[in-house]
Order: structure tokens, then sequence, then C-alpha cells
């Protein structure tokens, strides 16, 4: 479990792809502190598992289930990533909570200046785009983010000078992928709601009526 928090960008040494997945190589420093074999680093929003560790780098191995998922397979020696090690209780909880599971890629459209704040607009499959709300939160490369608007096509956030300084965001543009995470919240609604996939398309039950007859207004 994460925050969205990032500690450091770090880089791909290199990236070894075989037909059973890949093995990833990441130098890194801050998020190397206290860490050991097994220990989680979320890695562009995607939780892996230390599997080596040297001084200055770490090595995580990364399932085809992963590499469908998200943009890891993309990622190329020196590319940059944001890096986060995996919540401690008894630390404070700045962003949201992140699984470190991706949800899929969404592909930034356009970036527009707005004071001292930079408007990013993405654009996600449908699947993605319903559980994500207003002021709720969403995961974009392992940044914890607010959503400030969103409709069927895409939805946009805007990001201070300080995150864009210390992630990679910095060096990205319009056709960049991204990694996407919604909040756990949203689907553990959905499951309440509706049960089963064969269900979700039927519509709710749960109506301003009925929770108007049951008291709840």
């Amino acid at each position: 479990m994460f925050t969205g928090i990032i500690e450091e960008v770090g880089k791909v040494e290199r990236m070894i792809r075989s037909k059973t997945g890949a093995r990833i190589r990441v130098t890194a420093s801050a998020v190397l502190e206290d860490t050991r074999l097994g220990d989680s680093i979320s890695t562009c929003g995607v939780c892996l598992t230390v599997s080596e560790l040297g001084k200055n780098f770490f090595e995580a191995d990364v399932m085809n289930e992963t590499l469908s998922r998200s943009r890891l397979g993309d990622l190329q020696p020196g590319s940059p990533v944001n890096l986060e090690r995996a919540l401690q209780l008894n630390a404070r909880l700045g962003g949201h909570l992140v699984t470190g599971h991706i949800d899929g890629t969404g592909t930034i459209e356009s970036i527009t200046q707005d004071g001292n704040a930079l408007w990013f607009t993405i654009s996600a499959p449908k699947d993605i785009l319903r559980y994500l709300i207003e002021k709720g939160s969403v995961s974009i490369d392992g940044i914890s983010l607010t959503v400030v608007s969103a409709d069927e096509r895409a939805f946009r956030v805007s990001i201070i000078p300080h995150t864009a300084a210390q992630t990679t965001l910095q060096n990205m543009g319009p056709g960049d992928k991204v990694n996407l995470e919604c909040d756990m919240m949203g689907k553990y609604a959905e499951k309440l709601l509706y049960g089963s996939d064969e269900h979700r398309a039927k519509k709710s039950r749960l109506t301003e009526s009925f929770l108007t007859e049951n008291g709840f207004f």
C-alpha cells in the first residue's frame, strides 16, 4: 500500500524481456534506505517486489499481466520513473490509499498553463472513467492527484509546480501514456451495489425516491 507521494525519480538501467515477463533494474538512492529483499516499491504506480538490491539500484520481476495493464513494457534504459516505498502505518497519509495495482493506461491529450499550475487533460477507457468523480482521487504514474472534472472520454487534473518538478510529469507531453489507478472505494461500492459483471449493466435500485422513502432524505 502506498500514498501517491513520490519520494524520488529513478532511472531504468535495463529492462530484459522474455516470454514469461520481464526483469527491470532501476537506479535510485532515497527509496533504497532501509529497503530489504521482498519489500515493495511503487514504480510509476506499479507495485513491484524487490528481488535484488545493490548500493544504487534494485531489481524486480514483472509479470505479463502487469506488462499488459501498464506502460512498464514501454520503458527503455534511461527512462525516468516515479518511486515510492510502501506506506508505514505510523506515517502521515499525505495523498490517498494507493494499492499499486494498475487499472490501465491513459494518454495525455493536452497540457496548458494556468498561472502557476499545469492542467493535464488525459483520455482513458470508459471502464476507468466510470470510477472518476469531481474532487475524487486518482493515481497517475503513482502520483496521488485530485480529479477536477471527468466525462465519458477524458478527465482533467491540475498540477502544482512542486509536483511537476519532483516527478516524471515534467518530462511528459501530449501523446505520452500514463499508468492509472482508480480509487479502490469506487470499485468496492460498485461491486456491493451491482454484484457480478452480469448485473452491472442493470439499472441500480438505489434511486433518489428509494432513499427518500427509507428516510435518508
